[in-house]
């Protein structure tokens, strides 16, 4: 999978010398990042699933990991697992090996889908860090427009699977980013006879409080279902977008002629 995502790179960079306007316009395939955080895996788990989603929709995913602030010593002791070598992370330093820019990350898709676990009902300081670094991009409304949508993971049921979602908005809204929740539009969102993550604000899973539970084959299938509904939305934005692009450079319509 990481070996075709790497193709994908670097045929796009080599396209870049072409106006990058005219492969937006023409391209009708959707690109979306699914930029995550995950300490144990959980998360990282549903974003395989949410990029699977991404595909079966028809549209081009990428995987991108939110960096670690904790040192390696504090992580050690907190039990983290390891990083995935084949997932590019996001760097403030550019031209580090395997790593995109927060600006590449945050920008150059047509649509994110962000993976967060919760602490204490919000996001953690790795997924807040990079909000903080978005001040430039906000000065230029970098992402005004941009659908984004959230993906998340909790300890236990009362522990965040909406307010996780709910506290981030204040990030998305300042940011003039439109917010695509998943609402009701999976069955199994409403199914009682198993406990499971995810609510109308998106996919979720439930790490337990010793991190020993692995997200269900339900929960795969939310987040795969979030990837197709969210991906949806994007394309139907992203071609609406291009006609209207396209209607206001010809004003002179053929129906007038």
């Amino acid at each position: 999978m990481s070996g075709s995502h790497h193709h994908h790179h670097h045929h796009h960079h080599s396209k870049k010398s072409e106006s990058t306007v005219s492969t937006v316009k023409t391209g009708s395939t959707a690109r979306i990042h699914i930029i995550y955080y995950s300490m144990y895996g959980h998360v990282a788990a549903l974003a395989k699933f949410v990029l699977k989603g991404v595909e079966a929709a028809g549209a081009e995913g990428r995987l991108i990991q939110i960096p670690e602030t904790l040192s390696k010593e504090v992580l050690e002791k907190m039990h983290a697992s390891e990083k995935d070598k084949n997932i590019p992370t996001i760097s403030m330093i550019p031209g580090v090996e395997n790593t995109v820019t927060l600006e590449d990350a945050l920008v150059n898709c047509d649509g994110i889908l962000m993976g967060i676990p919760t602490r204490f009902g919000g996001m953690p300081a790795q997924v807040k860090a990079i909000w903080d670094a978005t001040g430039g991009l906000w000065m230029k409304g970098g992402l005004v427009g941009k659908p984004i949508g959230v993906f998340f993971s909790t300890s236990t049921q009362g522990g965040g699977q909406e307010t996780t979602a709910l506290t981030a908005l204040t990030n998305f809204v300042h940011h003039g980013m439109l917010f695509v929740p998943i609402g009701y539009t999976s069955p199994l969102l409403t199914n009682m006879n198993e406990i499971h993550g995810g609510s109308a604000y998106g996919a979720g899973t439930y790490a337990s409080i010793d991190g020993s539970r692995t997200p269900s084959e339900l929960e795969l299938k939310l987040a795969e279902h979030q990837g197709s509904h969210f991906s949806q939305v994007v394309t139907a934005l992203k071609l609406g977008r291009a006609a209207l692009a396209s209607t206001n450079a010809n004003p002179t319509d053929s129906k007038q002629k």
